[in-house]
């Protein structure tokens, strides 16, 4: 126990007395025996440490080392707080709070708001704090880049990754005992010994910390190095290493979460890391011993995957709901609701009575309408005084009597009729709405304004003063206005003047306002009546008195409408409920213009000559305690407070002896029905008790704007006891059911009630959501009452007024139970004993999560306990629900103070989960902390929670730290798919063409032909002889154009001049020694007609050339390494190549990235001597290799494949054949000419064919973007070919210069095909975009196609000249998924539109094969693309990384159906469809459709995701979103994109990709990354290269902006 050493009896008495009543409170079960402990060490704390001499004795301003407990070592004063309603803690226990002589000033009221504050709850939080500490979380803390958000100076930063605290500071903190005051709550956290979840723990009092963290069994994590320097600068793997060890993993145990699969469970499971391989460069021994590695094959150099392991730690922890509650993915259907728990507690009781309020009495001298109380008081009583408003400091500023009060508001009612309009023109009418906008610190202005408006029959409506026009909720105050019909704005001189203004000195048009004349009140201005004119006061009755705002939910504002009858019978219920007697005197805190401080302090006063004390909100915020002065000034009767001006007054109380508040004989908490106010009366009772305050003055009560005054609590009888309190178990509360909390004390809620239903009222409890049942006993539903004092409707809104104010309750078996409507007061509760009203939450605050019911207030006072004194600023805390796949899910957003550290900020961010997941068990989706005083406020300053939450669906609220766990909350993900077996098998019969029933999938390009003439034979078996016999019939035939970035053609190439240049270049080969017939020779040239040259230059000296991409002379770290692996895999003879490119191999930059000394024989070409070659060499066979095509996958593969000459001859005929190619034509080329069909078009087809390609290198395109276009324009072009990078520039590039490339006389209409060419999916959204901006230019919307090819056929499909256009479907993404094609409309949700890839080219089959059985499929079914055909290639030249790639993959045999023609697997994955179209043979068309490459598919969860689809979501969440990439690590899906926002951004990008991926993909985001623009790697196909970026992100290569990991 803490007092051993400690002798009690000579502590001081005060402390003694602490003592005893904490032993008292123990003996009476006030506190559980853990808390008692906790609060007794507490208060023995500083004593222990003094006699133990750990410490230096306390001085008052002893400053702590670490920087986490400066803060909360010496509250410092704040001189001023900032005008927010929500004041900070009470910062006491109730046991404490009398011994608080020697507070400070007052504490900055920033720490906690006190609505919410309870101690008991603070308690609980600690309780269920503490339980995590064995279990402690490793959440792996968001890794930021400094840049962003510099908050502070950057020494009181604790860098991202650092240790978060350390022994020295937790005992600092300690040791700073005495200084705090006894009170300060920050201690029931401290020692309350709950732990950090971030990478080291804080530890809790008395422990000690051992060495090395204690390691289970179930790991196989290296011990920890020990640290050889303090422990808070543990180095970085040490600490993350010191919290994988400490952080619990049940070793296969419990139900791993969906997305984790079982071999994911013992840690040290090995982990795949990703082919280093291709572009990394790194050759496989030197990857490996370059990178030191942890157990887990992760290496220990990189941060990101130390987190993304913590990340998967915690993902292995148990999650809360059993799998029953998983639904399965039932037929394509989506998620269902899980089953309900048949443990879910159910109401039991009798159905519930209404229950009657006193009946209300009739008193003689009650007036027969409000007015007529204000006309006999002016007239009986005119120098009794009405009103005092204060000044700023709190001194009184004037008095209104009763006789000013009548005599102005007679004058106003008769301006407003008679004299605002010209000569006798009447402006206003009765009945007539108008805006009355006067300040909170004017009550004169505004009482005079209502009064005049009532005795003018004209409705006022009282709204807040606008104060810019980016106000919160301001365009919904304009629809109030507009709802109501309000075009005239009464206001005073002095507020007129601070509205805002246009420079013409006119008041702002507000946002959605409508236009209104703005009439000033000032007596000055209004007209004495003549003698004999007297204001109209009929007898009250249903007509519309005032009208009320109030702001729903949504933020939407309202008016409800008040009958002069209702205003009139509130007013008797209220003076009869409350005992109101004439010439009282009555404290008004409250916000006059509407709610209690309109009903009791401007109406009901009125009406019993009661002398209103106005305090305006400005003085509270200077003087927290005047309201108490101005009572015991005044000896005032009545007060009028919410629970933070008790709050407010406590915190500012000190030594006030000449204060007495024995006056008081009733003290109206007018938020009282708050959950969380009883702990506010019983503080602020138990400090002003001392002055004369009596317990029983203290009366809670409810109420609503469309119901108005619900119930109050009655003046008690000195000694009467007080009413009992209900403390429930918030289980039964989320499940909408009353239970008294008997299990676990952390998890109850205390409420106090309010009092009786008022008199003349008829109460009952319906279900708040369906038809209004009448609920049972022990249920908790909404508050409906049947008065004549309450609204009566929403002003001009007749729908949804039926819903609220004229409900007819039903019984259990739907009959109506009477005649008579009841309206809905939006708040929940229920009929405690003797008939007492309790309220627990309001219908606004209700969250909906998977049935059960949470109240946001209850949220918001757990997450206050979680000692937020160093993170949150002045308590100020949103919390919302937002709808993300099928449910709601809760956010919090808090403000964070200026100088919180990120380690602070998350450690509480993370302790906030933990409370929130013990009390309310249930997880939230999102928490967000955003820089002070950014959240939208409301009037007074509280946080405008609709508009919060708009802003957060928006990206637009610009967090600073942002913690999402959508694993641990989103628990209703369909079930992981099992593989089902397979449709078609070898049992099917097979008919002809039919498998099951169904065509099968394959199609084919026209025939080839024969060639007859034995000449064209000769002529077109190899390519050389093709370039020979045009050099000799056609020499000056002009076959090459290139053109430079002006568009000028630099350089052109006759047959025989590329003869000749091929010959002079074959020569130099033969010429040189050790370069033999059929050795491989690099061609590294920019694009260009050297290139070309040099290509048939190898054909002519029987070399096999392999072209390279040349090195980027600004980037060679980069794009060397894939030169120098390419020339070691082709294993090269040599290097052909141009000078420039020479000396850069021979660099000393190269030099620093690639080993130069071991190049092959380099050939400069540039001055050849001009030889010829003694012989052009003759391939002996056309199956001989004619060159080798290498490319890098996207997948981050290096493959080189075999192209035979009798392909490259049959390739070339088809494309010629498909695209009508021959000698007069041109077609213009903007393409990369290093591989694939690029490289075909480039070099090989002119040759071929003969026509003329005019050459556009891609690069060009970056200085004049036009180039391209242009080009097309100039020659003519009929035929062109480019890449998604080229259109994507154009898109962007020139998309808006449409008119000035007419202006320059661009026109495309010419162009009659324009074909891309790629490796993938058609990219639909681009080409369409391109089609659509230049159709202004004439290019035809049907020009735009596509082609596709892969590594073992170059060319599959090419739209040529003939073929029907290609055709788009609509398949269901959700079908695809499970690897089956859904064909369903435009725009059905959840489709993806496909674009066909091309007609087949000639002499080409496809069929599409179920990739596991090997056997085909059936017409518009998915599986792998399979192609037969002459151009096929032959064969791998080598994979780099994975050598053992079998033959199979170009020699294949289907397993049944036609077992003898070999097919070559593409490993794409597609579907053939028959259409509806003819092609030219009169067939019906069969089109091929690509859906993405095997090896980039993703597979979670059972389900095939292509990266494509998840990007494009992802891009279309936010405006900054530009590039993104998609991969997965360890089964989690990370997300990385591209900002091209502010950085401020960055943050707002994390839920909103979480949302979207979840909502539109069913999948759950582990790590979100935020890049730079140009971070995520794109080939020059346009390809994204996601292995690389997976690599770079792994080994931390990437400099992210911010990485998220989603729990």
């Amino acid at each position: 126990m803490a007092e051993r050493g400690v002798d009690v009896s000579a502590l001081p008495q005060e402390v003694r007395e602490q003592l005893a009543e904490l032993d008292l409170e123990l003996s009476e079960g006030d506190i559980t025996q853990k808390g008692y402990e906790k609060k007794r060490a507490k208060v023995l704390a500083p004593y222990l440490t003094q006699i133990q001499n750990l410490a230096p004795p306390p001085a008052y301003d002893a400053q702590s080392p670490g920087p986490s407990s400066a803060s909360a070592s010496a509250p410092e004063p704040e001189p001023e707080p900032e005008p927010e309603p929500e004041p900070g803690p009470s910062n006491s226990s109730s046991s404490s709070s009398r011994h608080r002589r020697t507070r400070r000033p007052h504490r900055s009221s920033g720490t906690r708001d006190e609505r919410y504050r309870s101690d008991i709850h603070t308690e609980a939080v600690q309780a269920a704090l503490a339980k995590h500490k064995e279990e402690k979380m490793a959440l792996p803390m968001p890794t930021k880049r400094r840049s962003a958000y510099v908050q502070s100076p950057i020494d009181n930063c604790t860098p991202p990754d650092s240790s978060s605290s350390s022994d020295d500071e937790a005992v600092s903190s300690e040791s700073a005992g005495p200084q705090q005051s006894p009170d300060t709550w920050i201690n029931s956290s401290l020692h309350g010994s709950s732990t950090s979840s971030s990478a080291s723990s804080t530890l809790s009092h008395g422990e000690s910390r051992p060495t090395q963290a204690p390691q289970p069994q179930s790991q196989q994590v290296p011990p920890p190095p020990a640290p050889a320097h303090p422990p808070h600068s543990h180095s970085q793997p040490s600490a993350l290493a010191e919290a994988l060890a400490q952080a619990r993993i049940d070793p296969g145990g419990g139900v791993g979460p969906p997305d984790v699969p079982s071999q994911a469970q013992a840690r040290g499971s090995r982990v795949d890391l990703p082919p280093n391989a291709a572009v990394r460069g790194m050759s496989r021994g030197q990857s490996r011993s370059s990178m030191m590695e942890t157990a887990d094959g992760v290496p220990v150099s990189s941060r990101v995957s130390t987190k993304i392991q913590q990340l998967l730690n915690t993902l292995k922890r148990p999650k809360r709901p059993p799998l029953s509650e998983f639904f399965m993915d039932d037929q394509e259907e989506i998620v269902e609701v899980p089953q309900a728990d048949p443990n879910t507690p159910r109401p039991e009781g009798r159905q519930i009575i209404p229950v009657k309020g006193e009946p209300l009495g009739v008193v003689s001298n009650w007036p027969p309408a409000l007015q007529a109380a204000l006309t006999r008081w002016g007239a009986t009583q005119g120098k009794s005084p009405a009103l005092t408003a204060l000044d700023i400091t709190g001194k009184p500023l004037y008095t209104l009597t009763y006789g000013k009060l009548w005599s102005r508001s007679v004058k106003l009612a008769y301006t407003l009729l008679n004299k605002l309009g010209a000569k006798n023109e009447q402006i206003l009418k009765p009945g007539d709405r108008v805006a009355l906008v006067y300040p909170n610190s004017d009550p004169g202005m505004f009482w005079v304004a209502f009064y005049g408006c009532l005795l003018a029959e004209v409705i006022p409506v009282p709204i807040e003063v606008p104060l810019s026009r980016k106000d919160a909720g301001s365009s919904q105050v304009g629809f109030l206005l507009g709802s109501c019909g309000v075009g005239l704005a009464l206001t005073s001189e002095i507020c007129l003047k601070g509205l805002p203004k246009t420079p013409t000195g006119e008041i702002l048009q507000f946002k959605g306002w409508p236009r209104l004349k703005w009439v000033v009140t000032d007596s000055k201005y209004l007209t004495k009546p003549s003698k004999d004119w007297q204001p109209h006061i009929p007898t009250a009755n249903t007509d519309t008195a005032y009208i009320e705002y109030k702001a729903s939910k949504e933020g939407t504002v309202m008016g409800v409408a008040v009958s002069k009858v209702a205003m009139l019978t509130h007013c008797q219920s209220l003076t009869q409920a409350c005992n109101y007697c004439e010439g009282e005197t009555l404290v008004n805190v409250l916000d006059f213009k509407k709610d209690m401080g309109l009903w009791h302090g401007v109406l009901t006063s009125v009406m019993n000559r009661i002398h209103t004390i106005s305090v305006p909100y400005a003085v509270m915020k200077a003087c927290p305690l005047s309201w108490v002065q101005r009572v015991h000034i005044h000896k005032a009767r009545i007060a009028l407070v919410k629970c933070r001006d008790l709050h407010w007054a406590m915190m500012a109380h000190r030594d006030q002896r000449d204060t007495s508040l024995a006056s008081l004989r009733m003290l109206i908490v007018a938020d009282g029905a708050n959950p969380w106010s009883v702990s506010s009366c019983d503080a602020f009772l138990n400090v002003f008790q001392a002055y004369g305050l009596k317990p029983e003055v203290i009366c809670p009560c409810a109420t609503s704007p469309e119901a108005m005054t619900v119930a109050i609590r009655r003046p008690g009888v000195p000694g009467a006891p007080l009413p009992a309190r209900a403390i429930l178990s918030m289980t039964g509360l989320s499940h909408g059911v009353i239970r008294v909390n008997t299990e676990d004390k952390n998890s109850a809620l205390t409420v106090q009630d309010v009092g009786h239903v008022m008199p003349g009222a008829l109460m009952c409890i319906v279900k708040p959501d369906g038809p209004p049942m009448l609920c049972k006993t022990d249920e908790i539903g909404e508050i409906v009452v049947n008065s004549r004092a309450g609204g009566t409707m929403y002003y001009g809104l007749s729908g949804v007024t039926k819903n609220t104010f004229e409900v007819i309750p039903v019984n259990a078996s739907g009959a109506p139970i009477g005649e008579i409507p009841f309206v809905r007061s939006g708040l929940l509760g229920f009929v405690g004993p003797g008939s007492l009203i309790f309220v627990v939450g309001k219908n606004e605050g209700l969250l909906m999560v998977s049935g059960r019911r949470h109240n946001a207030d209850d949220l918001v006072a757990t997450a206050l306990a979680v000692e937020p004194v160093k993170t949150v600023y002045r308590g100020r805390i949103a919390v919302f629900s937002v709808t993300v796949f099928y449910d709601e899910r809760i956010v919090i957003v808090a403000e964070q103070r200026p100088d919180a550290s990120e380690e602070d900020s998350f450690q509480w961010m993370s302790r906030v989960l933990q409370a929130i997941d013990s009390i309310h068990q249930v997880g939230l989706y999102c928490l967000a902390l955003v820089p002070a005083n950014t959240l939208p406020k409301t009037p007074l300053g509280g946080i405008h929670i609709s508009d919060t939450k708009q802003l957060f669906l928006e990206g637009a609220l610009h967090p600073c730290n942002i913690l999402m766990c959508p694993h641990t909350c989103v628990t209703n993900m369909p079930k992981p798919r099992q593989k089902q077996p397979v449709g078609v098998g070898p049992a099917s019969i097979m008919v002809g063409n039919l498998v099951a029933g169904k065509r099968i999938a394959q199609a084919a390009g026209r025939d080839l032909g024969l060639i007859e003439d034995q000449d064209l034979v000769r002529k077109h078996q190899f390519l050389t002889e093709a370039l020979q016999w045009r050099a000799q019939t056609d020499p000056d035939h002009t076959l090459y154009v290139l053109l430079n970035a002006k568009g000028v053609a630099v350089c052109t190439a006759t047959c025989v001049q590329l003869h000749k240049r091929a010959e002079k270049i074959a020569a130099a080969l033969i010429e040189r020694s050790g370069i033999n017939i059929g050795e491989n020779v690099v061609l590294l040239y920019p694009p260009g007609i050297d290139l070309i040259a040099a290509f048939y230059g190898c054909l002519y000296a029987g070399c096999i050339p392999v072209t390279v991409r040349p090195p980027h002379p600004q980037n060679l770290s980069a794009t060397l390494p894939t030169v120098r692996m390419i020339i070691d895999v082709s294993k090269a003879a040599c290097i052909l190549t141009t000078q420039v490119l020479t000396k850069i191999l021979r660099s000393k930059e190269a030099a620093a990235t690639v080993n130069i000394k071991t190049w092959p024989i380099i050939i400069d070409t540039d001055d050849l001597a001009r030889k010829r070659p003694p012989t052009i060499y003759k391939p002996p066979n056309a199956e001989m290799i004619a060159y080798l095509d290498f490319s890098v996958s996207t997948t981050g593969m290096l493959t080189g494949v075999k192209i035979s000459h009798a392909a490259v001859s049959a390739l070339c005929r088809s494309i010629k054949l498909q695209c009508e190619l021959y000698s007069s034509r041109q077609i213009a080329i903007c393409l990369d000419p290093y591989c694939g069909l690029g490289f075909v078009l480039w070099c090989l087809a002119s040759v071929y064919s003969g026509h003329q390609s005019i050459l556009i290198p891609p690069m060009e395109l970056e200085s004049s973007l036009p180039l391209w276009l242009g080009t097309l324009s100039q020659y003519r072009i009929r035929d062109t070919f480019c890449s998604y990078s080229v259109m994507e520039l154009c898109t962007k590039g020139l998309g808006g210069q449409t008119e000035m490339l007419k202006a320059r006389g661009v026109n495309l209409s010419c162009v009659r095909s324009c074909v891309v060419i790629a490796e993938e999916r058609p990219r639909l959204a681009l080409t369409h975009s391109f089609s659509k901006l230049f159709k202004d230019l004439g290019l035809s919307m049907r020009a735009v196609s596509t082609a596709f090819g892969s590594r073992v056929n170059l060319a599959i499909c090419l739209q040529g000249t003939t073929g029907p256009d290609p055709s788009t479907v609509y398949v269901d993404m959700k079908s695809l998924r499970h690897d089956r094609v859904r064909l369903v409309e435009r725009g059905a949700p959840q489709s993806l539109p496909l674009m066909e890839s091309g007609t087949i080219l000639p002499g080409v089959r496809v069929i599409i094969v179920n990739p596991e059985t090997r056997g085909p499929l059936g017409d518009s079914h998915l599986g792998e693309i399979w192609v037969n055909s002459p151009h096929n290639a032959t064969g791998y030249y080598t994979i780099y990384g994975e050598e053992n790639l079998q033959a199979d993959h170009f020699n294949t045999k289907l397993s049944f159906g036609d077992p003898q023609t070999l097919w070559a697997k593409t490993g794409y994955l597609g579907f053939v469809k028959r259409t509806e179209l003819t092609d030219s043979s009169g067939d019906r068309h069969d089109a091929l459709f690509v859906v993405g490459s095997l090896d980039e598919t993703l597979e979670l969860r059972g389900l095939r995701y292509h990266p494509i689809d998840i990007e494009t979501s992802v891009s279309r969440a936010h405006r900054s979103i530009g590039e993104s990439a998609v991969f997965t690590w360890t089964n989690l899906l990370v997300v990385v994109a591209e900002l091209c926002g502010s950085e401020q951004d960055a943050l707002d990008l994390v839920p909103l990709v979480t949302n979207v991926v979840l909502e539109e993909h069913h999948l759950i985001v582990g790590v979100v990354v935020i890049v730079d623009p140009g971070v995520i790697p794109i080939n020059s196909r346009g390809e994204k290269q996601r292995m690389h970026l997976r690599d770079s992100f792994l080994a931390d290569q990437l400099d992210p902006i911010y990485v998220a990991y989603n729990m």
